[in-house]
């Protein structure tokens, strides 16, 4: 085995500029799957961390007559909880409002949090700060969107439980920027206090936001959804596009490892004095399979090195500096930073390694299974059989 390799590794350096072509190519390819990949995960990884700190928390106790996709749930879908078992848990009630901004209408949804709360990132704090007799505190989206900035008075109009319109004027108290788009569009924070008191829904709940303190249990009238529950949608997305990837950097393998393939039947093809020459000093006919398997084997070795040393400083360039893609998610309604900044573990390195060498050594392996049915008398002639 250990002259097979030998033999290999002298043919390689022997074949000079074609050996560092295939090298060049397979590396491309192992370099756009690590990084692809890499960008993937990086994205997974912020969209996570930003869904939690601003909307998830650690799970959600939610009101069993409330669904999030459902805008006509939001009526009915709330209720009390006794006090002694709110803790560790911040309440929101939502309500659906109207607002008026320069004479135009816009549908929103009215949230109401504890502004001493620090479960979520949410700068809550800024309602307690206010001077202003109905301080609300909206998104950055949501302000282009509607036109305002901090300090504008906006009509609001609203509908208590008895189904009677009221209306006030509120005032912009703050602007938060987050890459969470469920926390900002078309929506309005306020005190809950306030929101309870004006909608005439005293103490009523539609769903808590669990800090990590929380211990989930079961609670009449209640569901709780965990991280992993109310983050599915977000990773569906992610495994599709994981999946949309892999087509790419397939077609990049097959580029690859087609070179590799059509390198060594070239080789077998003319090397057939060589291969009856070993034979005829006494390797058997498998010594040499496994002598041109692992030359089609090193081709990876050479293209994992290679790839390394252009692309360990281009991959941990772009780990620091991020991508722009010069827009959010917000769009797409879903968690995506206006800069991702890939994520390279060493499972994905490895795992990739592995694939990349295991790959071109089966492609070897598949032309150099001719030798063993070659005649040794007529390979030393040099005649195809």
């Amino acid at each position: 085995m250990k002259l097979a390799f030998q033999l290999a590794y002298k043919n390689l350096m022997g074949a000079g500029l074609r050996t560092w072509l295939n090298a060049g190519v397979l590396s491309f390819a192992f370099v756009v799957i690590i990084f692809y990949n890499g960008l993937i995960d990086g994205w997974n990884e912020q969209a996570k961390i930003d869904g939690i700190n601003w909307e998830w928390g650690n799970g959600q106790l939610i009101h069993k007559d409330y669904d999030p996709y459902d805008a006509f749930s939001i009526e009915d879908g709330h209720g009390k909880l006794a006090e002694d078992k709110q803790e560790n848990l911040t309440p929101i009630l939502i309500r659906q409002a109207n607002i008026y901004p320069k004479g135009r209408m816009m549908s929103i949804r009215l949230k109401g949090i504890d502004p001493n709360q620090t479960t979520l990132r949410l700068p809550t704090e800024i309602l307690n700060q206010s001077k202003a007799d109905f301080p609300v505190l909206i998104g950055q989206r949501m302000a282009e969107s509607a036109k305002v900035k901090t300090g504008d008075e906006i009509l609001l109009r609203w509908r208590d439980k008895n189904g009677t319109y009221d209306a006030a004027t509120v005032t912009v108290a703050g602007i938060f920027e987050t890459n969470v788009p469920f926390v900002d569009g078309g929506q309005f924070w306020m005190a809950i206090e306030k929101l309870q008191e004006i909608t005439l829904l005293k103490d009523q709940i539609t769903y808590f936001v669990a800090n990590e303190t929380y211990k989930p249990k079961e609670v009449e009238g209640w569901n709780f959804e965990t991280q992993k529950y109310l983050m599915r949608e977000q990773t569906k997305m992610i495994d599709a596009k994981k999946i949309g990837g892999s087509i790419l950097y397939i077609v990049l393998m097959t580029l690859g490892l087609l070179a590799i393939f059509d390198t060594q039947v070239l080789s077998i093809f003319r090397r057939q004095k060589e291969i009856g020459s070993y034979i005829a000093l006494g390797m058997t006919r498998w010594q040499v399979v496994r002598m041109f398997t692992a030359e089609g084997g090193m081709y990876s070795i050479f293209a994992v090195i290679l790839g390394a040393i252009y692309g360990i400083p281009i991959l941990w360039y772009f780990s620091k500096i991020g991508i722009g893609f010069g827009a959010d998610g917000s769009e797409m309604g879903i968690i995506m930073a206006e800069r991702m900044y890939p994520v390279y573990g060493l499972g994905l390195v490895f795992g990739t390694i592995v694939i990349v060498v295991l790959s071109a050594t089966l492609v070897s392996f598949l032309p150099a299974r001719k030798i063993a049915r070659m005649n040794p008398v007529e390979a030393l002639k040099g005649k195809v059989q």
